[in-house]
């Protein structure tokens, strides 16, 4: 005998309407879902990207306007906490990485390898066949010219493994279309580097973000009219004292 169903209450109806709410993705918010996320160390621009982070699992495009504007410090804190317990690899960095400058950031030397190929197709190779590995924490790929369907390849092996992958290209190519779902331009700025949202999960920002880097130059502070300035002669300091830099 079938009994007539319970009556649904004010409170259950609101509860449910919420949790389908809670379900669906308006483009006008940022994307909240449960993809691991990574924070990138710096609170301003965690604050702009979907689920608070990196994604892991995911292709990251860094559009820089030149190599070595502090694309690198971007990465630090994040790089730095991998490679503590996880292999951190770069695959044709424009520059020979500095074994001196990971430790001065306290990267962990023993997880960090660095690959050199050829060619930009076995670098791509190379690249697929680690993240299809997923031995490793991190990797970072520089690369100029990509197929758009290398980087669906790339993608789609990001997708099968927990390994954070950013592909590092100049900023001409933010005008070719791409499938990774978070694409950030870098530019330099005194004190730090602009961030701009190109793409993401979400509704576009509106404007670039500044995001201050410890180890970027900053601007002078002027000398007060009143005072005349004293020119004094550098000091010269041994070569060891050098601090040393990536880019």
């Amino acid at each position: 005998m079938l009994t007539t169903p319970l009556p649904l209450t004010d409170a259950a109806q609101a509860a449910m309407t919420q949790v389908m709410r809670s379900n669906v993705w308006r483009a006008s918010e940022l994307a909240v879902s449960r993809a691991v996320t990574v924070t990138t160390g710096h609170a301003v621009l965690d604050a702009e990207l979907p689920n608070r982070g990196w994604p892991r699992s995911s292709l990251v495009e860094l559009l820089v306007e030149q190599h070595g504007i502090g694309e690198m410090q971007l990465l630090k804190p994040c790089l730095a906490a991998l490679s503590a317990r996880q292999r951190v690899v770069l695959v044709q960095p424009p520059y020979l990485p500095h074994a001196m400058a990971c430790r001065a950031w306290r990267f962990n030397a023993q997880n960090l390898l660095w690959l050199k190929p050829q060619s930009s197709a076995d670098a791509l190779w190379a690249a697929e066949q680690i993240l299809k590995n997923g031995s490793c924490g991190a990797l970072v790929l520089w690369q100029t010219h990509v197929r758009p369907e290398a980087l669906r390849r790339l993608h789609l092996a990001a997708q099968a493994t927990d390994t954070l992958l950013w592909l590092v290209r100049p900023l001409a190519a933010a005008a070719d279309p791409s499938v990774a779902p978070l694409r950030v331009a870098l530019r330099p700025a005194m004190g730090g580097i602009v961030a701009d949202l190109i793409k993401r999960r979400g509704p576009a920002c509106d404007a670039p973000i500044f995001v201050p880097l410890a180890d970027m130059p900053v601007r002078p502070q002027p000398v007060p009219s009143h005072e005349t300035p004293v020119k004094r002669a550098p000091a010269a300091a041994p070569a060891r004292s050098a601090a040393p830099a990536l880019v």
